[in-house]
């Protein structure tokens, strides 16, 4: 039976658009290496591309401009991170059970996907008017989720719960600081053990 030519025109664009989101993940994860170690402002477009094995001209074909990128990095970082937390929750009902979950599930994905997760720290780099907007969605995204958490905790009264959110999200962060891999503690135990100091120092 002869092939359709509109059937194999489809499916070489179904391999290209795979083809194509495959290098646009590539240059996403380079360039949130490349943030991460060299810092945004120092990381030019030249370097993206040469770390993606792109020409410069290649590069913007996927993105405009840096600023994009940077939009697209921080995008998949809370991306993964929500994915993380909410499949962690899945069949938990004790509110402190769920915070302590929560917190292994996102101490591990800071360590998991560690280029990523960077860019969950609250200060992004200057200049950025395009996108700021949505850069302050995708972390209140984020935020919400954490924030349903401590609004189920049992606190005491005098306790302010945006306070308890931003120690327990700026404590967990903090780990990329000073965690090392061959710790006694995984990153989960830490998570964990933060949990159960918050929990402990509220009695």
């Amino acid at each position: 039976m002869a092939v359709r030519a509109s059937n194999v025109r489809r499916g070489r664009q179904g391999r290209g658009e795979r083809g194509g989101e495959r290098r646009r993940q590539e240059i996403i994860s380079k360039s949130a290496r490349l943030f991460a170690t060299k810092g945004f402002d120092a990381t030019s477009m030249r370097d993206i591309a040469a770390a993606a094995g792109l020409n410069a001209g290649s590069l913007y074909y996927h993105f405009k401009s840096k600023d994009e990128l940077f939009l697209a990095v921080h995008s998949a970082g809370v991306e993964s991170a929500m994915e993380a937390v909410r499949k962690a929750l899945e069949g938990l009902t004790d509110p402190w059970e769920r915070l302590e979950a929560a917190a292994a599930a996102h101490a591990s994905a800071l360590f998991e996907s560690a280029d990523l997760m960077i860019m969950l720290v609250p200060n992004f780099p200057g200049g950025f008017s395009e996108f700021r907007d949505e850069l302050v969605r995708q972390r209140d995204e984020y935020e919400q989720i954490i924030r349903d958490l401590v609004t189920d905790l049992d606190l005491p009264a005098d306790i302010d719960r945006d306070v308890f959110r931003l120690h327990f999200l700026g404590a967990l962060n903090w780990t990329q600081t000073w965690y090392r891999p061959n710790s006694r503690l995984t990153p989960e135990d830490i998570g964990r053990q933060l949990v159960r100091i918050l929990r402990c120092s509220r009695e």
